[in-house]
């Protein structure tokens, strides 16, 4: 077993973190290196919205890390990049064990006026672009494992999938952005499952942390106004911090789970599951008897219709 192991660090490893260039993903990448790791700087480096490419984002990031780093600077919301990077990983460093899917851009509008290319284009860059990465990097992870990369038994195979509560508890006009990072949840899930069995875990974070994301939030009323105050404190080198827990050896054991962070908060969250049924025997259900027993038996626990905005809007401890 590495050395690393009981201190929680990540010598030897390789990592590949996508949106590098700024925000959540700039904290992850710094974080995982000054915990060892090498690090592959993926990032297009363009507008919130996705557009005005600029490579010099990524290249700056790595050049900050020097030899701990590598800058890819083609987007990953194409499968053919993705191998790419994926490539570079194994041609810089040797390996690739830890991926990081963070890239995200973001495009808001109302359900009802909403441009359906601009749907198109969160999906592709924020959940297509996961899958890809994913899907380009476990083969390489799969045969680490066979290998033993790091020593018996394997325990160096990360992913980790960064969502947002607005995937859970949805935001007004999000629609687009909502969609994506509710899909990273079955993505992470369904990641878990596939490589458990070679030893590789697959987690969700869902950041609050002052990013370009936060910094777009337009206050519909006063409550949206301090939310976005209060979530401007908040450093993301607290979401790198977890991010670099779930990739050391001491979060081997935990995989398939969904953890958010504000500051010095960390929270895990249930994940969706039956609350209550209703069933019969006698009958097949028609529209009064469901009316009937739905008001009786699911009324109290539908879940409302609070944003993610309204329901952390309270002091993060910083």
């Amino acid at each position: 077993m590495n050395d690393s192991a009981d201190s929680g660090r990540l010598d030897g490893r390789v990592a590949l973190v996508s949106g590098a260039g700024r925000g959540v993903g700039l904290a992850i990448a710094r974080t995982l290196a000054a915990q060892g790791a090498k690090v592959v700087v993926a990032d297009a480096g363009g507008a919130i919205n996705g557009e005005d490419p600029d490579a010099s984002v990524a290249e700056t990031v790595a050049n900050e890390l020097g030899d701990s780093a590598v800058a890819f600077t083609n987007s990953i919301a194409d499968a053919g990049a993705a191998q790419a990077a994926v490539a570079l990983a194994n041609e810089a460093f040797g390996g690739l064990d830890i991926l990081v899917n963070n890239a995200a851009i973001l495009r808001d509008g109302f359900i009802f006026k909403a441009d359906p290319a601009d749907f198109d284009a969160v999906l592709q860059t924020n959940l297509a672009g996961a899958w890809y990465l994913t899907n380009a990097a476990t083969p390489t992870m799969r045969q680490h494992a066979k290998d033993n990369r790091g020593g018996a038994p394997y325990n160096w195979g990360r992913v980790v999938n960064i969502t947002s509560t607005a995937g859970f508890y949805g935001n007004f006009g999000q629609s687009a952005y909502a969609s994506a990072k509710s899909g990273m949840l079955g993505l992470m899930r369904t990641t878990a499952m596939d490589l458990a069995r070679a030893g590789i875990t697959c987690n969700a974070v869902a950041p609050f942390a002052a990013t370009r994301v936060t910094d777009t939030i337009v206050p519909a009323n006063d409550e949206q106004a301090v939310y976005k105050e209060r979530a401007l404190k908040v450093s993301p080198d607290h979401v790198a911090m977890v991010v670099a827990w779930l990739c050391s050896p001491k979060g081997q054991d935990i995989t398939g789970q969904l953890f958010g962070v504000r500051g010095r908060e960390v929270f895990l969250f249930s994940q969706p599951r039956p609350v209550a049924t209703l069933a019969r025997d006698d009958a097949d259900w028609d529209v009064t008897a469901l009316s009937e027993a739905a008001a009786e038996n699911f009324s109290a626990l539908y879940t409302d219709l609070r944003t993610d905005l309204e329901v952390f809007n309270t002091d993060p401890k910083v």
